[in-house]
């Protein structure tokens, strides 16, 4: 069967193709590798204050470009223009928080021995191979660009194939700052060719984001290779609403998580999980939370709720929906493809949702609201737990303090929210448990994962 040499972008609002990218070949894939790696080299002599300098250009160069960018994000994989937005003036915040963080993260620590001190000096670890989603298609590799820059590595981007634009913006953007060319450099090549990447000698690290198949995928062949990887994968989020609850509160956090992006963003709130005493009320006030979420052109400034990135993505969670509902599974509104050019889904709503059904055991990556009612506390503990998925969560309760010691003690997820929703934040860092992956992005944890450790000893 013929190899397809190049990517495909269609904008997921009426199906039509965009552009066409042609793809590497391996040859190109070496060359380009080599290149990443003899800028590293370059870019690793180079002092702190220059890389925050650079930093702080390439946040100016995303504010000024913002909303064209922003239609770029729209245009290939549908999120609602605002929210595209927005995304791009995060990439301008964590450019901005790594400037002004990262030499205090970097810093050497000095360890009192007996009658010597040791050094242990952070470094670079080389060229790092990214590859990226299109959920969040500048977001995400920007939390990887952002600190390997200031660490002094190189970074490989393999975005997403279906949004082969926004990589190769996010190239074009590096050659406007003062850094050697190919520090960023853009690998458009299908998924098989990434094993050709990590194998590579020349690369010493891997970040993915993406789905549990691929983070089992990268992981096997990181580890055959002998290479660092970071690995965010998907989630199954537990949002837990106690009886003291603000119910009005508790559906408004809870919609707005699960809806954001049309419902596909790894850390939303997909598990709502509600003791019984106040779950009517709850399931009345998302119904009303939702009547606001209507299929919308995304590139309308009031859209809420656009459509899926790619069609077999909608297709796949109508077959959950499906799925769901013939294991016994209530469909209170939505769960019907719309008769429209486009890949659309409307807002959904199930309810009897329990273990052993798709919504709740599997990852649902769309506009899906999943309703569990427990029947107090203890029980709502029990079914956020059962899971396989452990990258964010959240509690609604009038009790502070007992929500923190149940965040401590009691739930298994990498990111944990009070009376909110989940969101990632340049400042903090960000990253699962179980099967949503290991290792951080974001703050000084994030900034070291790709960071070479020495260890000098030298006499007091």
């Amino acid at each position: 069967m013929a190899v397809c040499r190049e990517l495909v972008a269609i904008n997921p609002a009426n199906g039509l193709t965009l552009a066409h990218y042609q793809v590497l070949g391996s040859d190109q894939i070496d060359t380009k590798i080599l290149g990443c790696h003899r800028a590293h080299k370059a870019w690793q002599q180079v002092g702190f204050q220059q890389r925050a300098e650079a930093l702080l250009q390439l946040a100016q160069k995303l504010e000024s470009q913002r909303d064209e960018l922003a239609v770029l994000i729209t245009r290939e994989m549908g999120k609602p223009l605002d929210q595209a937005a927005a995304e791009i003036e995060k990439c301008a915040w964590v450019c901005r928080d790594v400037a002004a963080s990262g030499r205090n993260h970097l810093s050497s620590e000095e360890i009192q021995l007996d009658g010597c001190v040791a050094s242990v000096v952070p470094r670079p670890l080389g060229v790092v191979f990214a590859i990226m989603p299109w959920n969040f298609p500048f977001w995400q590799v920007f939390r990887a660009l952002a600190p390997a820059l200031m660490v002094g590595n190189g970074l490989l981007l393999k975005g997403a194939s279906n949004v082969p634009g926004c990589s190769q913006a996010i190239a074009q953007l590096l050659t406007e700052i003062d850094v050697p060319a190919g520090l960023l450099t853009n690998l458009p090549i299908h998924a098989e060719e990434a094993e050709r990447v990590i194998a590579h000698p020349l690369v010493r690290g891997v970040t993915l984001t993406g789905s549990e198949s691929a983070g089992r995928s990268v992981a096997a062949l990181a580890g055959a290779h002998l290479k660092k990887c970071v690995l965010e994968l998907g989630g199954q989020d537990p949002y837990i609403v106690l009886a003291d609850a603000d119910i009005t509160l508790a559906a408004q956090k809870c919609v707005q998580s699960r809806m954001l992006c049309s419902g596909q963003v790894c850390i939303a709130a997909k598990r709502l999980i509600v003791v019984d005493a106040i779950y009517d009320a709850f399931r009345s006030e998302v119904l009303k939370q939702l009547e606001p979420y209507l299929l919308a052109d995304p590139t309308d400034s009031s859209c809420r709720l656009g459509p899926l990135a790619r069609e077999d993505l909608r297709d796949l969670v109508h077959a959950q929906v499906v799925a769901s509902i013939a294991a016994g599974c209530r469909l209170l509104i939505g769960g019907v493809i719309p008769k429209q050019q486009g890949w659309w889904y409307p807002a959904t709503v199930l309810e009897g949702v329990s273990p052993g059904t798709t919504a709740f055991d599997d990852e649902v990556f769309g506009p899906v609201v999943s309703l569990i009612r427990a029947r107090d506390e203890e029980e709502a503990l029990t079914l956020a737990a059962e899971s396989r998925f452990g990258l964010g969560a959240a509690i609604f309760t009038a009790r502070e303090d007992h929500a923190r010691h149940l965040a401590a003690e009691r739930i298994e997820s990498g990111s944990i929210a009070i009376n909110d929703f989940v969101k990632s934040d340049p400042r903090v860092p960000f990253g699962g448990m179980k099967d949503s992956g290991f290792g951080r992005e974001l703050g000084r944890l994030g900034m070291q994962e790709f960071v070479n450790h020495k260890s000098i000893v030298y006499p007091a």
